[in-house]
């Protein structure tokens, strides 16, 4: 048996004021709507079918990676009619799930215990206990505590309306009533929509039983509406990734103040991160790194012991263990630095390898270059890579000493336990052992007189 779900896309989101489509906003860098087809794609056997509507072609292009099959909504008449546009895609042994878009947070295990409760008897729906139930359809229920039907917030009476438990609006049912029960939907109503919501009634006046079960709280159901939705639920994810952090061993100096917009892949033992650190993209840390305050830490991977001090950027990059990266450092994408090598204070490391124990204390850029053993970079350094249409390689040997400002002007290759004089422009290979230099004579001009203001 096969499951179809049907992803409800097509809303305009006027209340996010914004021209972006409102199922592309993100939390934690994923769009609203990749949320919602990761938790899906989560079943086996699963055919995933997105309604679109407004913005729909930036929807399509921007998430084009997605396996769904894309279904327009040319006119938006209300839920119902959104779920008719797929139905001819239905078979009627399938069990069909219907979610909607714009609700990010929902578990995987919540729908695998809705679509436990499907059979050819059976509507399985999804509600939630609200302390407040403004704006949600009131689940009307008999003496028995059976579902009767759902009722509109605009539709319900002064009874109604003091009803706390709320229609999330997901639910499973099988095809073949599903398609019945649209086929006679009405849009008799004060919105005059077509509520798929009123096929709980045919349900049971059908015979056939709505089984309910209950979302954990309200935020996993929560729909994405305005800016200020947005937000919370972009603090209610990121509590959560914090709490799965430190079951897992890291320990986090303030839970309140880390983002998590990605993964990890690894994820050691001993970890111990300060505030305002983001994570994002897929990143594997070793155990007992150390992470100071205000570090971004994208696509990267930490081995042991490493140290990453303050204000420090790693992004596309892999650090050795027990190295020491920081503070206001830059490791940009592809460059690789080994065991025992320091990275210092507004240093820009770019596509570069450093092997171990050499040293890049302050204020450089190396771009494009191989850098060997025990080297030791002075301050001010920088590896002339580019000539404004073509990358060169540096090549520093083992031992190698750059003095301070000097400009190595690639391609070139520094020899091992080469001496570079400071202040030196480098063009032309120099060989080991040995100290190069390129200064002009220094002259001191005794009839010289400062100028002084007329």
């Amino acid at each position: 048996m096969s499951i179809k779900t049907i992803i409800l896309a097509a809303g305009q989101g006027t209340r996010m004021r914004s021209c972006q489509a409102k199922v592309l906003h993100e939390i934690a860098d994923k769009a609203l709507l990749r949320h919602v087809y990761d938790t899906a794609a989560g079943f086996a056997d699963n055919k995933i079918f997105v309604i679109y509507g407004h913005g729909g072609e930036q929807v399509k292009q921007v998430l084009a990676d997605i396996d769904v099959q894309w279904v327009e909504q040319r006119q938006q008449l209300g839920t119902g009619h959104a779920v008719q546009q797929a139905i001819e895609y239905i078979a009627d042994a399938d069990k069909v799930l219907i979610l909607y878009g714009d609700v990010p947070l929902l578990k995987h295990s919540t729908l695998a215990a809705l679509l436990e409760q499907v059979n050819e008897r059976s509507l399985a729906l999804l509600t939630v206990e609200l302390d407040d139930p403004t704006g949600y359809g009131r689940i009307i229920r008999d003496e028995r505590g059976a579902v009767q039907k759902i009722v509109e917030q605009k539709d319900a009476n002064a009874a109604e309306l003091t009803i706390r438990e709320g229609n999330t609006g997901i639910l499973a049912c099988y095809g073949l009533a599903l398609k019945q029960w649209l086929a006679r939907l009405s849009n008799d109503n004060q919105q005059q929509e077509y509520y798929l919501t009123d096929i709980i009634e045919m349900a049971v006046a059908d015979g056939i039983q709505v089984k309910t079960s209950r979302a954990a709280d309200q935020d996993e159901v929560l729909g994405v509406n305005n800016r200020s939705q947005l937000a919370h639920l972009e603090r209610v994810y990121q509590t959560a990734q914090a709490e799965r952090l430190m079951l897992a061993g890291v320990s986090l100096r303030d839970p309140q103040r880390i983002d998590v917009r990605g993964e990890f892949a690894e994820l050691g033992q001993d970890i111990s991160v300060d505030v305002n650190v983001i994570f994002s993209g897929v990143n594997r840390i070793g155990s007992g790194v150390k992470i100071g305050a205000n570090c971004i830490i994208h696509n990267a991977t930490l081995a042991d012991h490493v140290e990453v001090l303050a204000f420090s950027s790693i992004d596309g990059a892999s650090v050795g263990s027990h190295s020491r990266i920081g503070p206001y450092a830059r490791l940009r994408p592809e460059s690789e630095l080994a065991e025992h090598v320091h990275i210092g204070n507004f240093v820009e490391i770019k596509k570069s390898s450093i092997a171990t124990g050499s040293k890049v204390n302050h204020l450089s850029y190396i771009g494009d270059s191989e850098v060997g053993s025990q080297v030791n970079i002075g301050a001010g350094t920088i590896t002339c890579n580019y000539d404004g249409v073509n990358k060169f390689k540096t090549v520093i040997g083992d031992g190698a000493f750059i003095g301070s400002d000097s400009q190595l002007v690639a391609p070139v290759t520094i020899g091992k336990n080469a001496t570079i004089g400071a202040g030196s422009t480098i063009t032309k290979d120099t060989p080991d052992d040995q100290l190069t230099l390129s200064r002009a004579q220094q002259l001191s001009i005794s009839t010289w007189q400062r100028p002084k203001k007329g």
